[in-house]
């Protein structure tokens, strides 16, 4: 059973970046044809999937996003991490990472095998 948990800090002041990782246990994030994703729920909205980075390393951003957002890895500690620049209070929201199969359609977070349990992070000053 893959199991992932987000960690970083909850509180980041506006225009800084945003940095979070995500270990997994239970399954390798080289794993082929699998996908590793941040999603994020600001409050009284819906899941909002912000990108992806697959078992080759390659990236895919949701293009309201591409601008601040990277992804990258860790495969010797089996973590992936998200960065999000010059944040603002409209960043303010429970970021989730996540895993599926690379059939599934990355941009719908309603496809997602595995999630973690989620952290807040707010964005003020």
């Amino acid at each position: 059973q893959v199991q992932l948990q987000e960690s970083g800090p909850g509180l980041v002041k506006p225009s800084q970046t945003l940095s979070l990782t995500c270990t997994v246990s239970g399954g390798s994030i080289t794993t082929s044809y699998y996908a590793w994703s941040w999603i994020r729920q600001p409050p009284g909205k819906g899941l909002e999937w912000m990108g992806v980075i697959a078992y080759d390393g390659s990236t895919y951003y949701s293009p309201s996003l591409k601008s601040r957002t990277s992804i990258s890895r860790d495969t010797s500690k089996n973590q992936f991490s998200l960065q999000l620049s010059s944040v603002t209070p409209e960043d303010t929201a429970v970021y989730y990472c996540a895993s599926g199969g690379f059939h599934i359609d990355f941009t719908r977070p309603d496809e997602y095998d595995y999630w973690g349990q989620g952290t807040q992070v707010t964005v003020s000053s």
